[in-house]
């Protein structure tokens, strides 16, 4: 008897999702509950789970967008494979012995079977000629992703000048161009395409605007440089810039309640606590875990969850919970050298603050020209909600904040 599985129910507003890589083969044995595919939605990626033991039947295939509730395979009763089974099949005595290019032949389509590679990819390098023993996979235990594939050149063939007779009617290789004029095309993923339309919605229907400052940050320097030491050993993490930040956002925050507030149809909602979403680059595209009720947490507390969803971001592990209900975003464009940028407010939310790179730069101190560690600052705002007094005032008091760091211990 056979069991259809189908998508899940993964979220209240997920329609469908894209199955992004079969982690087992059709015709594999699998367990109850192992996981044979990922699955990926506009917030998340997910594992689906075996719901029987037996042999698995692929219906749909990799890079497929798939409604809730669709069959994505099915599982055949059947028996888990004897030990001695695969051994046997692969003795030596039982495999033909072929010479020449029929051997090679053989070799190849062995290879493509071995299973090395996703039914995708393996249809790719069958078309390139590629021999899938060649390639490095970037899967889940070594296994050859479809990415890998459409990244794979094919190795030069050996000379054979030596061994090939020359004739009139042996046809000259076209001289290649310089340089490489090669396409490819890739389908967006579901997080990408929900990232552009929402990008592109918040720039249409909101009235966006930003404010600039700059931080002297030698004073964080020279705290962190002092105490960094003794902060990892007593806490077991290092003391970063984002704590600093966040702190002084949520300080911020109960001062102009406004840049913490979002529009719900004719009505403003203010929240009286602050869930700090933090943009994190994960392989999939951007995404924004929060940090819950980041106001009463103190600089380690914020450091370790910072250091915990970036962890689970860079591995997919990320929840459709963890990145959902922020009240005020921070991003980080400095990590990658950005040096000024005006964000996109992450909506329903109305402000975002950006994060800049570092540089030494000359400014003036009590009439002295001195070098400091300077970072630009840049707050987005949804003018609908905030006014350029409340924008303004909220900037200057997290500069304030920063180079004078004591006031965030003492919350004045």
């Amino acid at each position: 008897m056979s069991l259809e599985i189908k998508i899940p129910a993964v979220g209240e507003s997920i329609t469908e999702v894209t199955l992004a890589q079969w982690l087992k083969q059709d015709g594999d044995y699998v367990e109850m509950d192992e996981n044979i595919a990922e699955l990926e939605s506009d917030k998340a990626t997910f594992e689906l789970p075996a719901e029987k033991a037996g042999i698995l039947k692929i219906i749909a295939q990799e890079g497929d967008t798939l409604e809730i509730g669709a069959v994505v395979c099915t599982i055949e009763d059947g028996d888990a494979p004897a030990e001695g089974t695969a051994k046997k099949e692969e003795a030596p005595a039982e495999k033909p012995t072929t010479t020449g290019p029929a051997k090679e032949e053989t070799e190849s389509s062995d290879s493509y079977a071995a299973g090395t590679a996703s039914p995708a990819a393996a249809k790719i390098l069958r078309e390139k000629g590629i021999d899938p023993s060649t390639i490095k996979g970037t899967g889940k235990d070594g296994r050859i992703t479809k990415e890998d594939a459409e990244k794979a050149q094919a190795r030069p063939a050996a000379a054979k000048a030596e061994n090939t007779p020359t004739t009139e009617s042996t046809t000259s290789t076209p001289v290649a161009l310089a340089g490489s004029r090669n396409e490819r095309r890739e389908k967006m993923t579901s997080l990408r395409r929900t990232i552009a339309k929402r990008l592109v919605t918040v720039k249409n229907e909101t009235a966006m605007l930003t404010t600039f400052n700059e931080v002297n940050m030698q004073p964080i320097m020279d705290l962190r440089a002092k105490y960094k030491d003794a902060f990892k050993e007593k806490h077991g993490v290092g003391l970063g810039f984002m704590s600093f930040f966040t702190k002084a956002i949520t300080m911020a925050l109960k001062e102009w309640p406004a840049v913490n507030a979002r529009i719900e149809e004719n009505e403003i909602v203010y929240s009286d606590f602050a869930d700090i979403s933090i943009a994190v680059s994960a392989p999939k595209g951007l995404v924004v875990p929060v940090i819950r009720n980041a106001e009463s947490m103190s600089l380690y507390q914020i450091e370790k969850e910072v250091i915990n969803l970036a962890t689970k971001a860079r591995d997919n592990k990320l929840t459709i919970e963890e990145m959902t209900g922020g009240t005020f975003t921070i991003t980080n464009g400095g990590v990658f050298g950005s040096m000024m940028s005006t964000p996109i407010i992450n909506a329903p939310q109305s402000a975002i603050l950006g994060m800049h790179n570092i540089v030494q730069r000359p400014v003036a101190e009590n009439g002295q020209v001195v070098i400091r560690p300077m970072m630009y600052i840049a707050l987005s705002y949804d003018h609908r909600t905030i006014d350029g007094r409340e924008s303004v005032s909220f900037l200057v008091r997290v500069k304030q904040l920063l180079e004078d760091p004591a006031r965030l211990l003492l919350e004045v």
